[in-house]
């Protein structure tokens, strides 16, 4: 049997600098070093060795849906959602009622929340 870790996320996105500073205020994630060539790509860190690839196409036209996002979990979801109302990032439930978070069947609370290319991303309690 195969076993498997996640290593990156990649997204395509029209600007790359407003893509990085979004994810920097957003998530505090830190930009490290594209070791893969020397294309405008960039690249976050998600901590434990996982990445978010930023890949810059200005003519793309991103197409998006809530059912693709990719999630992310932190052990405060009170405290991180005072962190998007302080910057004011617009979040909802998973059936986009605003401001609200959601309470899954399995007690795993989770919010969403869109970036500036439209791509959803989810916060959870799940640790």
């Amino acid at each position: 049997m195969h076993t498997f870790s996640l290593n990156h996320i990649a997204l395509s996105v029209k600007d790359v600098n407003v893509s990085i500073a979004f994810y920097q205020s957003v998530l505090q994630l830190e930009e490290i070093e594209n070791t893969a060539s020397d294309s405008p790509t960039r690249w976050l860190s998600l901590g434990s060795g996982q990445q978010l690839h930023l890949i810059p196409r200005p003519e793309l036209e991103v197409k998006v849906n809530k059912a693709v996002h990719f999630a992310l979990n932190t052990p405060d979801m009170d405290a991180f959602v005072a962190h998007l109302v302080a910057l004011d990032v617009h979040y909802t439930d998973w059936l986009d009622t605003p401001n609200r978070d959601y309470i899954r069947k399995d007690g795993i609370k989770q919010v969403y929340f869109q970036d500036p290319d439209g791509y959803w991303v989810e916060v959870n309690d799940a640790v």
